[in-house]
């Protein structure tokens, strides 16, 4: 718990000038880091799922932030499937070839491809939810630090063959 210095009374704050409602983003690809990434186990609890939080840097929108999941268990195969088919182009917009801890996606910068899901109600419960985003794509962003895969090696250039005339270049002299 912490203490604030002194006390706040709600008459000492301004009105809210917004509608308290967050628009979802327009459909397209932007730029993103990853400021979140979490296991937690699926609505129905018979699987698990990766939380992940994205935070929007570009190249329009900075600052907000959309949710996504990706199934990585599943009683749904299909589900399941395609959740493990996003992870992989996770990964690989990344540069991570393993993932062991869901930390190390967290950081990440990457191009997230973001489509609107509309306002809907739920046939089985009556809830009705708000227009959303959804993460459709993932790919790598320029901004995204290179894989170890991605890195040039840098070879010994191979020796140079001796002139015609047989003299052989100055470094090759002894």
């Amino acid at each position: 718990m912490a203490f604030l210095e002194h006390a706040i009374s709600l008459d000492d704050l301004p009105e809210s000038t917004g509608d308290g409602e967050f628009k979802p983003l327009p459909a397209g690809w932007y730029s993103a880091t990853i400021n979140k990434a979490s296991l937690e186990p699926t609505k129905d609890g018979t699987g698990t799922k990766i939380s992940i939080r994205y935070d929007i840097t570009g190249p329009t929108h900075q600052g907000r932030v959309v949710f996504g999941n990706l199934n990585i268990k599943n009683k749904s195969h299909k589900a399941e499937e395609i959740g493990r088919a996003q992870l992989g182009e996770l990964m690989r917009a990344l540069g991570l070839s393993k993932l062991t801890d869901t930390d190390q996606l967290v950081g990440g910068n990457l191009s997230i491809k973001l489509d609107i899901r509309e306002a809907r109600t739920d046939a089985a419960t009556g809830k009705t939810y708000e227009a959303s985003n959804d993460v459709k794509g993932f790919k790598a962003s320029s901004d995204a630090m290179p894989s170890a895969s991605s890195i040039p090696s840098f070879q010994k250039p191979a020796a140079t063959a001796p002139k015609a005339d047989g003299a052989a270049p100055p470094w090759m002299k002894k």
